[in-house]
């Protein structure tokens, strides 16, 4: 090759150079498009686990949520709407939809729960029918088991905002269909929202991306609390599954592309600690007074079905199962019913992805980095 060929390579290849340093990389630039959620909740409050969750999905920086779908479960309907709405106010988030759900389950209700009480002994606890309060936690709440629409003044204060004029099911459906395929649906209480929108639209549960809830019970160890030792004598009963066993049923009996299970079994070991909840308090986000002051150490139920679906490699061990839950009115109503792949009744269960154990420092560091970061900049 002659001299001037060199040379002649040489400033082209210098030129190239230069322009690929001057030239930006568009694809580098553009964010990634973050997951879109919504969270179905029971969310009583104003601090505690069903708060927290919706707080990591906030904190979380790749998230976008869609909404917040309110049924009535740890409390009543209306309340948990308004505990909900200040909860957003603290946090920063008015642009986040609170819309209100089911206030009944589809078949059971308080008269129903006490006859069966009257026949097989009393339940543990029964959320928004709770006579009397346990003693454990920080907030005393006001029990009005046969008041649904009352809404007491709440310690953390009276919310401005107000709810989406919308049906939890409506917005459900109109979500998904909007986004076909890309809504994961979290569904932190009882199902009865999710059982709605699915009777309302058969193809409901194939639009929707993935379903992760937390609920259900199997062989849960009894851990070194007072919230494990329900589980001793009834390991098969959990408070989501018993509040609304018909629509926890039709739910599992959906076709849906994903389904991921969080019983009790793996959060019989967390518990949401004193020290916890004081490097929350301390921490930087919006929240962190509101979560020093109000902040229950409870078992972290509803954290867990959130941080599974933001990073599933803290799940250590899945198990395959069909999973239903016991519909007839008898001292196992309510329980969770599985069975081995092939060996279910062929009456439409689906495959479930059971949570069976986590990689528990993980999750305790990914929920309190969350919880105690700055608040995101979308």
């Amino acid at each position: 090759m002659s001299a001037k060929r060199i040379h002649r390579l040489a400033l082209m290849l210098l030129v190239a150079g230069v322009t690929s340093l001057c030239t930006p990389d568009l694809r580098a630039q553009t964010p990634p498009e973050r997951r879109k959620v919504i969270i179905d909740q029971d969310a009583f409050g104003p601090g505690g686990s069903n708060m927290q969750a919706i707080l990591m999905l906030l904190q979380a920086r790749d998230v976008d949520v869609l909404g917040i779908t309110i049924t009535s479960g740890d409390g009543w309907r209306d309340e948990e709407v308004d505990q909900t709405l200040r909860l957003l106010e603290v946090a920063g988030r008015p642009d986040v939809p609170v819309v209100p759900g089911a206030v009944l389950p589809l078949v059971n209700n308080p008269a129903r729960s006490k006859a069966w009480e009257a026949l097989y002994g009393k339940l543990y606890y029964k959320g928004a029918w709770t006579e009397r309060w346990p003693d454990q936690g920080v907030t005393r709440r006001t029990p009005h088991p046969d008041n649904a629409f009352l809404v007491p003044p709440s310690p953390a204060g009276t919310p401005h905002l107000k709810p989406s004029g919308e049906i939890a099911a409506n917005f459900l459906l109109q979500a998904v269909r909007k986004y076909p395929g890309q809504v994961s649906l979290i569904a932190a209480g009882p199902l009865t929202n999710i059982a709605l929108a699915a009777r309302l639209d058969p193809q409901f549960s194939s639009l929707v991306k993935e379903l992760v809830f937390m609920g259900g019970s199997f062989n849960p160890k009894t851990a070194d609390n007072a919230f494990a030792a329900e589980y001793a004598n009834a390991p098969r009963r959990e408070f989501n599954f018993r509040w609304d066993p018909e629509a926890t049923s039709a739910v599992l009996h959906e076709r849906w592309a994903h389904i991921t299970q969080v019983p009790v079994d793996p959060t019989t070991r967390t518990l949401f600690t004193p020290a916890m909840l004081q490097r929350v308090a301390a921490g930087k986000a919006p929240f962190a007074a509101h979560i020093g002051q109000f902040g229950e150490p409870y078992p972290m139920w509803d954290e867990l079905a959130v941080a599974v679906w933001l990073d599933p490699t803290l799940v250590t061990r899945y198990a395959p199962l069909l999973v239903d839950a016991d519909t007839s009115f008898t001292g196992s109503y309510g329980n969770t019913l599985s069975w081995s792949p092939g060996e279910g009744p062929g009456l439409g269960e689906q495959l479930v992805h059971v949570v069976q154990d986590i990689d528990i420092k993980r999750f305790e560091s990914l929920t309190v980095d969350l919880l105690s970061r700055p608040a995101p900049t979308h």
